[in-house]
């Protein structure tokens, strides 16, 4: 069943975040759940997990695994029934990664000139460019650019196709993105659609769909999605890519990065770089 809109936030030291956000990744009935972690004072290590389940069922589970943190300060609240999700985007700023400027309609007189402006409307879909994920991605590609060029580019897990219209406007010709939600297939397509990005967005878990076969193989994948997800799919995403090709991994913590580096040196990728951002990292691999 579904519940209203409901903010649940744990408050505690970073282990202790750090901690409940792998058990919340490790946990099957929260596979779905939205949530980010946040520094809240780096002199007292004070960091929080703001997390929103959609359903009776995501927020009973999400309850047993913060009750399990005894140290965790756990507090609940209702959203307004107005649109919170446009509200609280309405307030953010704009990011710029490098040469990317990302905004959305309530900055569109904040743009730079001699930038690859994105203009990203999130909707209901993961990825305005703010979260550390997202924003180690994109300065990961724009270190990437500087030395290659991508004609070829898979984004899995591609939520509001931040990444795959990067891509595009950076010069890609051929873009594909794929996401196991619809909501975030028809955000990803409209955000091509204004950006004026050649992109085709598929609904697929993981790389099941034809698309992300037919197309490739990748110079470039993106994969921003969860730790686990990324070493289920490792050997599907390594034959997407040619000899040389580049794979920029995310959406996982810190202390995830071994385990995820492991699963894709065994398919004869390694490691180039590694972008740490708050609690979550982004690391570049070649193969």
């Amino acid at each position: 069943m579904d519940c209203g809109p409901l903010q649940i936030t744990a408050r505690g030291a970073r282990r202790e975040i750090e901690a409940a956000a792998g058990a919340l990744e490790a946990d099957p009935e929260l596979e779905g759940l939205a949530y980010s972690l946040l520094e809240e004072d780096e002199s007292r290590d004070a960091w929080r997990i703001d997390a929103y389940p959609t359903s009776e069922a995501e927020a009973e589970a999400l309850g047993r695994v913060l009750a399990a943190r005894p140290a965790l300060a756990v507090a609940s609240a209702p959203l307004a029934d107005a649109d919170w999700l446009a509200l609280a985007l309405s307030g953010l700023p704009p990011v710029r990664e490098g040469r990317f400027f990302v905004y959305g309609a309530h900055d569109r007189g904040r743009v730079p000139v001699n930038l690859v402006d994105l203009r990203i409307e999130a909707g209901a879909a993961f990825g305005t460019g703010h979260h550390g994920t997202t924003a180690g991605c994109l300065a990961a590609f724009d270190a990437a650019l500087k030395g290659a060029r991508f004609r070829r580019v898979l984004d899995v897990g591609t939520g509001t196709g931040v990444l795959a219209i990067a891509a595009a406007r950076a010069g890609a010709q051929t873009v594909v993105g794929t996401d196991i939600d619809p909501i975030s297939v028809r955000i990803a397509a409209e955000n091509a659609r204004l950006n004026r990005a050649r992109v085709r967005f598929v609904r697929a878990d993981g790389l099941s769909h034809r698309a992300a076969s037919e197309a490739g193989p990748f110079d470039l994948v993106f994969a921003n999605i969860l730790a686990r997800p990324l070493v289920r799919l490792a050997p599907q995403i390594a034959r997407r890519l040619p000899p040389g090709g580049v794979l920029i991994l995310s959406g996982l913590l810190r202390s995830q990065a071994r385990m995820v580096c492991a699963a894709y040196r065994a398919q004869g990728l390694r490691q180039r770089r590694r972008l740490d951002r708050e609690a979550w990292t982004t690391l570049v691999l070649q193969r």
